[in-house]
């Protein structure tokens, strides 16, 4: 049998159940049933609950059997199918690590107060190779007071993001905040992950002095922005945060400028202007803000032309880079970039350039031509709160200043 799965969504639910049915040794493409599996996910009735618990309960030792195993635990768990919690407690003790940890997450996700399955939970601590990182998060998550003694003995783990997750854990179940401080060194790890999964643990205790912190890490300013306004929303709530305290705070995020970054790498010799443009297309965005440091500071005469040309050529469709060109054209005050800025960056309503429309708000507000101001209040009628409150600082930029009451109501509707 063959449902054609492309594209994916044209599967009905029925025809996804038949396949987690039918034997694999009748199905066209075995890999169709891990689809099922996943497609499932987007239908919370009784029919596809049952059907994923018996794909879970289907002990195949066959890698396609296997692997729908796993993937049904998870779409068990974004269903929150609580009826699943049994079999998802005897995964717990399977032999495929992946089945333990997917198991471990659907049943945080579906939430559960039984003692023996966070007790299994727990032990799976005392264990070799699982992913103690996320074990410590579900338990925390889930609130599980007997599991501290464990956890605390990861605080001083050599693995800084396991160290971070299980201090965090600490403070938000005990109040106790003596180590929190720690956290805040590892957001110059080395690798970009760690300092992402740093940002989320000083979210998880709701760390509020660690703003100025998270401000300075060198990561996307996506996962910054995410942070500052999870962790206002619930400071202002609690009266520990106001808005006018974190505002300067979340502007340098906005604005992100390398002036407001600090750095873990340095290069050991003065970097080649084709070297730099060439640094702005890796992944890792600390390795994109240490080049723009230096072409701003060695190269501002000599990089215009050559960052044109190669935005041209590859970073226009690149989505990362797209993002550290559109902000140097704008710290250079490249005039002959606007109609760049405006058409390619600020109207780009592609979902994957969404963080170049607030580049090219704030860099046209760096570049000061006013003929921008038009095209800045047209946008300040989007939905999202980030770009409006760009918008908002590239108007003030520009002398077209609205009161403080604007911003806060861009980030809080």
């Amino acid at each position: 049998m063959n449902y054609n799965l492309t594209p994916l969504f044209d599967l009905t639910e029925e025809e996804a159940i038949s396949i987690l049915q039918i034997p694999l040794d009748q199905l066209t493409d075995p890999s169709e049933r891990y689809l099922a599996a996943s497609y499932l996910a987007f239908f919370p009735t009784e029919a596809s609950i049952q059907a994923l618990i018996s794909a879970v309960s289907n002990l195949d030792p066959h890698l396609c059997d296997r692997l729908t195993r796993r993937k049904a635990i998870e779409s068990l768990g974004r269903l929150r199918a609580t009826e699943s919690l049994s079999v998802l407690s005897q995964c717990l003790e399977d032999e495929d690590p992946s089945v333990v940890e997917n198991a471990v997450v659907a049943i945080g996700e579906i939430g559960t107060e039984n003692e023996e399955m966070l007790e299994k939970i727990t032990q799976l601590l005392e264990k070799n190779n699982y992913n103690y990182r996320k074990i410590i998060a579900i338990l925390t998550k889930l609130n599980y007071q007997p599991a501290l003694a464990k956890i605390r003995k990861f605080t001083t783990s050599s693995c800084e993001n396991i160290a971070s997750g299980a201090i965090a854990s600490i403070a938000h179940l005990t109040g106790d905040f003596s180590q929190i401080a720690k956290i805040t060194s590892f957001l110059h790890h080395a690798k970009g992950n760690d300092r992402r999964d740093c940002i989320q643990d000083l979210i998880d205790a709701q760390y509020y002095e660690g703003i100025e912190s998270i401000v300075k890490c060198p990561v996307s300013m996506v996962f910054r922005l995410r942070a500052i306004r999870l962790l206002t929303q619930s400071g202002l709530a609690q009266n520990k945060l106001t808005f006018n305290k974190i505002k300067p705070d979340l502007e340098k995020v906005l604005r992100d400028h390398i002036k407001d970054l600090k750095f873990f790498y340095k290069y050991d010799q003065t970097p080649s202007l084709e070297f730099l443009i060439n640094e702005l297309y890796d992944t890792d965005f600390e390795r994109c803000y240490l080049a723009t440091k230096y072409i701003l500071e060695l190269y501002p005469k000599q990089s215009p032309e050559l960052l044109i040309q190669s935005y041209q050529e590859k970073a226009k469709k690149n989505y990362s880079a797209h993002y550290h060109f559109i902000k140097i054209f704008g710290w250079l005050k490249q005039d002959s970039t606007y109609d760049l800025l405006v058409n390619e960056a600020l109207q780009n309503k592609a979902p994957q350039f969404q963080k170049s429309r607030i580049a090219g708000a704030i860099s046209l507000g760096e570049i000061g031509n006013k003929k921008a101001i038009p095209e800045l209040k047209k946008a300040l009628e989007t939905n999202l709160w980030d770009l409006k409150y760009a918008c908002l600082i590239a108007l003030e930029k520009l002398g077209d200043s609205l009161n403080k009451e604007h911003k806060k109501e861009a980030i809080f509707p």
